[in-house]
């Protein structure tokens, strides 16, 4: 029996030691396992604050270059209003024989803005110029616009072969988003018309054949075909043309002047003058 009992007790012995070394070995990886996830998280917290920091200083580099930008623009157009920049007195306007100006429509109900503007461009010497908004604000505008401006005309009253002649007036189309799409559904009811009375009428093949002079003749004649314009200026949020007429915009210079209610004279002058430098080559 004392044998058996010594035994027995090495047994449970040797088993509570077996049981000792496992649970302190789950005990050994479980706190391996908790240091793992605390450094984890640590590591998590600090790249998160690491990209927090740089995404601050990255905005704040960018909002410094923006009004380092801003506030040397502001200087530039005062220096070129008060005349200190001598390279944009003497501006050559030969080249931008039609000036467009395209206003986005909450701009455009700043009337007033809009005769400054106008002012600033007869003074400047341009002396042809449609205005664009896409709702038609300006055009429900034209009779206090005209009325503010002096030796002003209508393009409508004005023929379109004399109109880039005409040097002692300036002349305002206005024009909005039925100029567009609307004008090109009325060019081609009219020529779909015509083309049909001569079919009807037994007029050779030739005479259905749909050429771009026979659009322009057409939108001519529905009352919205004016002149290319040589530059076009976008006063407004969007830099887009906000649905001028792509058909007359093929060999456009397009500018973005920024929001109407802080235009500048030195500005437009400086787009005027930078537009008058480029060389334009047409294709053949």
């Amino acid at each position: 029996m004392s044998r058996v009992r010594l035994i027995a007790g090495l047994v449970g012995g040797h088993r509570s030691v077996a049981r000792e070394t496992k649970n302190t070995d789950q005990w050994i990886l479980e706190t391996k396992f908790r240091r793992y996830i605390v450094g984890y998280l640590m590591l998590v917290q600090i790249g998160s604050l690491g990209l927090k920091v740089l995404w601050h200083f990255l905005h704040f580099i960018v909002s410094v270059w923006f009004l380092a930008q801003q506030a040397a623009y502001v200087l530039e157009s005062c220096f070129i209003s008060s005349g200190l920049l001598k390279r944009y007195e003497a501006l050559n306007l030969g080249n931008l024989r039609y000036l467009a100006i395209v206003i986005e429509s909450e701009e455009a109900h700043e009337i007033p803005k809009v005769i400054e503007l106008l002012n600033w461009l007869a003074t400047i010497g341009v002396k042809h110029v449609c205005l664009y908004d896409n709702e038609g604000v300006l055009k429900k505008s034209k009779e206090a616009i005209l009325e503010k401006l002096t030796d002003a005309t209508l393009f409508e009253g004005v023929d379109e072969n004399n109109l880039l002649l005409d040097q002692e007036h300036i002349t305002l189309e206005f024009a909005s988003t039925s100029d567009g799409k609307g004008a090109v559904t009325k060019a081609a009811n009219l020529l779909f018309m015509k083309y049909l009375k001569s079919a009807d009428s037994g007029g050779s093949s030739e005479e259905s054949i749909f050429t771009e002079p026979h659009m322009a003749e057409a939108l001519k004649a529905v009352g919205c075909r004016g002149p290319d314009p040589d530059l076009l200026l976008i006063y407004g949020p969007a830099r887009c043309h906000l649905g001028f007429p792509a058909w007359r915009i093929r060999y456009t210079e397009i500018v973005h002047m920024g929001p109407l209610k802080s235009m500048k004279y030195g500005s437009l002058i400086k787009a005027i003058y930078k537009f008058s430098m480029v060389h334009q080559n047409y294709g053949t």
